[in-house]
Order: C-alpha cells, then structure tokens, then sequence
C-alpha cells in the first residue's frame, strides 16, 4: 500500500507541475481506486477484530458489529 501512496504522491506533484499524460491520468485513477479498496479492506478488518468495553467491563459492542463478527466467524479479543 506503501507503493501505491507514493506513485499516487508522485504523480500529482507532477500534475502541479507540468501536467499529466492522459496515461499518467488513467494510471493515478487505477491507482487512487486501488488505496481506496485496500484502505477500506483493512478498515473492515480492524472493526471486525473490535470489542467495545465500558469502564465496568461490560460488552457493549453494538449488535450489528456483533452480527458482521459471527457472519466472518471472527472472535472478538475480549
């Protein structure tokens, strides 16, 4: 992903400063669309692997999160 960030950055610093090749252009489109499905993958994946606990202790993890947890058959941690 690190990769991905970088050419992105690349390419528009290079926008800024001289303009795009209509290539360059569908490449940074592929590219942002790429960060953005991966981005989100690992956002999905952190709230799966997340338990809410109150200052008591409790589970207060919200139902749907519990529901999306047992449809991935993640553990929560807690």
């Amino acid at each position: 992903m690190h990769e991905i960030l970088k050419r992105i950055n690349e390419l528009a610093a290079k926008r800024k400063k001289e303009g795009l090749t209509q290539t360059e252009n569908a490449e940074i489109i592929n590219l942002r669309s790429q960060y953005i499905q991966e981005f989100r993958g690992s956002m999905e994946e952190l709230l799966l692997n997340t338990t809410i606990v109150d200052p008591i202790g409790d589970d207060v993890t919200p139902e749907k999160l519990k529901r999306a947890q047992a449809r991935h058959k993640v553990k929560p941690i807690w």
